[in-house]
């Protein structure tokens, strides 16, 4: 398991991952598309991603904007688990 970022490790962490933010002990972010569908296979696809990495997103879908939210449940906050799946949810949304 990875262990918590300290808040310097976070905010390091955060500037390779510019779209998130951090709040409540989670980063998030939202996408948003021009069509529902769209929206829809972006979470398919991300979906796939996080199955790899056995790591899982909070995912909130209203219409065409998909908000993501990133925790390690297990650590109580932010961990490398998150900022690299961050980093793939950012080479896939962009």
């Amino acid at each position: 398991m990875s262990e918590l970022l300290d808040e310097d490790d976070l905010t390091a962490a955060l500037k390779k991952c510019p779209e998130w933010e951090y709040e409540k002990k989670a980063i998030t972010r939202t996408v948003e598309f021009e069509e529902f569908m769209d929206a829809i296979d972006f979470v398919n696809d991300l979906a796939e991603i996080a199955d790899e990495a056995q790591h899982y997103p909070d995912i909130r879908i209203r219409h065409t904007r998909v908000t993501l939210r990133l925790t390690t449940d297990d650590e109580g906050g932010v961990t490398n688990l998150d900022i690299e799946l961050a980093q793939r949810v950012d080479n896939l949304a962009d």
